[in-house]
């Protein structure tokens, strides 16, 4: 995939050795989202998936006071906001991230700044979290007016339930700290601003040596587990690791190790597109 440069779509897109970096690019507006950011966001994903050379994505913001401050509500007040019809499903209307756009390859989010609003949605459905020192996280839905759910529910799963409720309901009364959200386990990964980015890249490169269509089929049994009971999510792994056995890269690490060599995968177009299976 040729690298991008978003200009006025506020996107701006690099990728090469095997990593894709999707930065978040309208600094002097907080790197909100604009209309035509999330409308290119589903077929930047979908690119993604389709890109054999890419085997590890991560997004990030520009600059370091915000990583991502939501929709910009600037135009959104200008120009009113985007509703579906009571009927429409939340997977139609909101697509922003790997996880929203049914791409299983390894998503880091690299938080620089202040996250907030729909910003969250990007951490809560990241695979794994690093945060500068400075960066923070806040949710003002209820601020104007609006449901603090979908982000919101994410955070519920990745944090203790009461402090999922504080961000939520004080709304911009209250930030929570990256070092606070590092002792949570919201954050996994807590560095020196200037240590981020190669911070994730030496993460990426770690990631790239293992066979895609393993690490694809664990985050499938790991994030769709928390939706099913716990016997049921054992079944869901099971028959995700029998589906493995019939895959090259199966017999290809077992051999590579044995003749101490690095494994041959197979091409990751293969193995890392949208699923069938949600």
């Amino acid at each position: 995939m040729a690298d991008r440069d978003g200009g006025s779509s506020g996107l701006r897109f690099e990728s090469g050795d095997g990593i894709a970096w999707i930065w978040l690019d309208r600094p002097e507006h907080g790197n909100s989202l604009t209309r035509e950011m999330q409308s290119e966001l589903p077929r930047l994903w979908q690119a993604i998936a389709a890109d054999g050379d890419v085997g590890v994505v991560v997004v990030t913001g520009t600059g370091q006071r915000h990583f991502c401050t939501g929709t910009d509500v600037k135009t959104a007040a200008r120009e009113g906001t985007d509703r579906p019809g009571r009927g429409t499903s939340v997977s139609e209307f909101v697509r922003l991230t790997a996880r929203q756009n049914d791409v299983w390859k390894p998503v880091i989010c690299a938080v620089n700044g202040l996250a907030a609003g729909a910003g969250l949605h990007f951490v809560v459905d990241a695979d794994i979290v690093v945060a500068a020192e400075g960066a923070s996280f806040t949710d003002a839905h209820v601020n104007v007016g609006a449901v603090g759910a979908l982000e919101n529910i994410g955070l519920a799963k990745r944090m203790p339930l009461g402090s999922a409720l504080r961000l939520t309901l004080m709304g911009r009364a209250y930030r929570m700290s990256a070092g606070r959200a590092y002792q949570l386990g919201f954050v996994d990964e807590l560095v020196a601003p200037e240590a981020l980015l190669d911070t994730c890249s030496g993460m990426a490169k770690a990631m790239l040596e293992n066979s895609p269509a393993a690490m694809a089929a664990s985050q499938r049994a790991i994030w769709q587990s928390l939706e099913m009971s716990y016997e049921e999510a054992l079944e869901h792994g099971w028959t995700l690791i029998q589906q493995q056995w019939e895959h090259p890269d199966y017999l290809e690490g077992p051999r590579a190790f044995a003749e101490r060599r690095a494994p041959v995968w197979a091409d990751r177009t293969r193995v890392s597109g949208p699923s069938e299976e949600k």
